[in-house]
């Protein structure tokens, strides 16, 4: 069973120079997170899955005063404040980033 956050709009800090490093830059955030929610089809309780809506709160603020050189490290980051603070069997972290004009975007994956 999966929970999936798609596109989630944040400001972060992050790239390789400084100056890019100076102002939080839009970045979208994708995760999804394994877990077994079949007591809450039961249940209809927020206590019996991952509160999707709390996680996204947590990830709005996660930047906060903090900066990252790669998207790499970034997405890692995320995965593993995920694991931690909201305990799905497993988390994947997709973080894209739009450095180049004539590309969509850029992104890094994390399983």
């Amino acid at each position: 069973m999966k929970i999936s956050i798609i596109d989630l709009e944040v400001f972060y800090r992050v790239g390789v120079p400084d100056e890019e490093r100076a102002k939080p830059q839009r970045l979208l955030l994708s995760v999804e997170m394994q877990f077994d929610f079949s007591a809450a089809t039961k249940t209809d309780a927020i206590a019996d899955t991952i509160d999707y809506f709390g996680v996204s709160q947590r990830l709005l603020k996660f930047g906060g005063d903090k900066s990252w050189k790669l998207i790499e490290k970034l997405a890692a980051d995320i995965r593993e404040m995920i694991l931690s603070e909201f305990k799905p069997g497993s988390v994947s972290v997709e973080v894209k980033k739009f450095p180049i004009p004539q590309a969509r975007h850029v992104s890094v994956s994390v399983p």
